[in-house]
């Protein structure tokens, strides 16, 4: 019968699609392996190491002992002597820490962390009164605003940055730490909020106008609405909005490299990679840590996205 598929083609398509999945996954499944290489077996092709090195990530993550340099010998005589307190003994021991393999890889996720964090919060506040208005509002100028709120995705960042750069050191805000990191967070608003506005925008249209009818008969105004029917509802499409926005910001580097390249306490997760990459430390295995420690903030996102993305919330709520 047409349409019904033949055992040949059913094979065909799991092939297929195994492909596919096994194509996207092996860059992964090879970044972990790596990651958990000791580095005489970096050069073994398979993905099973030999024996499983967690040093890579201690050392990412502060758990490994920090080393300490040559000290002298007349340092260790000073050291030596009972009379000494601990306390001296430890603050002469400190100065002599090795700090040239540290990578501060928690600083710099906490960067990262909090700029997507902001940039994802004010571009989702923002969506939600935007969207509402194109699909619910009828307005001047509606159409063109909602056929061309994805307009600045047809220009490339590398065409913005040296503009956008400009402008930030005319006012005065890439003259500073503060103003940097203001003007990327303006940027990664700019470049959430339109993803954001249409998808919110798609999915407020697929609510019943009509239980906001019912609530506005009950006395609720435009605002209430909003709150008590429209966002409760949304929920699954706003926690999937928000980690797209989080995600896009996270993962931001061209911008980044340019505000934040003289300010290196503040480098996001993508510039410290890069960084690290081509610094002395550069370790295959804590590189590969690095990156999987990168990835598992967003794989957690999907993760939970999928878990509250979930249809037919409002099947049932109103009888058409």
């Amino acid at each position: 019968m047409f349409g019904q598929r033949t055992i040949f083609g059913k094979i065909m398509l799991t092939l297929a699609v195994l492909s596919v999945l096994v194509f996207s996954l092996f860059p992964f499944a090879q970044i972990l392996s790596t990651s958990l290489k000791h580095q005489y077996d970096w050069a073994n092709p398979s993905l099973i190491p030999q024996k499983i090195n967690w040093k890579s990530y201690q050392e990412l993550l502060g758990f490994a002992e920090q080393k300490t340099a040559d000290i002298p010998e007349s340092i260790k005589t000073i050291l030596n002597n009972p009379a000494i307190p601990q306390e001296t003994r430890d603050r002469i021991m400190k100065k002599y820490a090795s700090s040239e393999d540290v990578f501060p890889f928690i600083r710099y996720m906490a960067n990262t962390f909090v700029l997507s964090l902001i940039a994802a919060s004010i571009s989702m506040s923002i969506a939600v009164f935007g969207a509402y208005s194109i699909s619910r509002i009828r307005f001047k100028g509606r159409q063109p605003i909602q056929r061309s709120v994805l307009f600045v995705y047809m220009i490339g960042g590398v065409l913005l940055m040296v503009p956008l750069y400009q402008m930030s050191v005319a006012i005065g805000l890439a003259t500073t730490t503060f103003g940097s990191l203001l003007s990327l967070v303006l940027i990664y608003i700019v470049q959430t909020l339109p993803l954001a506005l249409y998808m919110l925008g798609n999915y407020f249209r697929s609510i019943p106008y009509s239980l906001e009818e019912a609530a506005m008969v009950d006395g609720f105004s435009r605002f209430q609405s909003i709150f008590k029917i429209v966002i409760p509802l949304s929920m699954p499409m706003l926690a999937t909005v928000f980690i797209y926005c989080f995600i896009i910001a996270w993962n931001e580097f061209l911008f980044a490299s340019v505000f934040l390249k003289q300010y290196s306490n503040y480098h996001t997760l993508p510039l410290a990679l890069q960084t690290l990459f081509v610094s002395k430390n550069a370790i295959w295995g804590r590189i590969m840590a690095a990156s999987m420690l990168t990835l598992l903030p967003v794989t957690i996102a999907f993760m939970f996205a999928m878990k509250r993305v979930s249809s037919g919330m409002t099947e049932g709520g109103v009888k058409e």
